[in-house]
């Protein structure tokens, strides 16, 4: 996402956090650990976190954060640029 937004002038907003594994077609995989990172990222004032959609369907506890999901890397890239 550092190099798609540095390719379309466009910064990632300072505020949001991407996480996830990207695979060779451009799926973003699941990853392990997902509700410590995500109580980690909240504890450190962020507000919006994109992960893999699968991960998300997993959730168990309320986050203050925006979570969005993604299946593909274009997913990503509409969220954000």
């Amino acid at each position: 996402m550092a190099t798609a937004s540095s390719f379309k002038n466009k910064p990632i907003p300072k505020d949001m956090v991407i996480i996830g594994e990207v695979g060779l077609t451009g799926e973003v995989r699941r990853i392990n650990l997902i509700e410590k990172r995500l109580k980690e990222i909240e504890r450190l004032g962020f507000k919006t976190c994109i992960i893999p959609e699968g991960n998300k369907k997993d959730l168990k506890n309320k986050y203050k954060l925006d979570i969005i999901g993604v299946k593909n890397i274009g997913e990503a890239m509409k969220k954000i640029l």
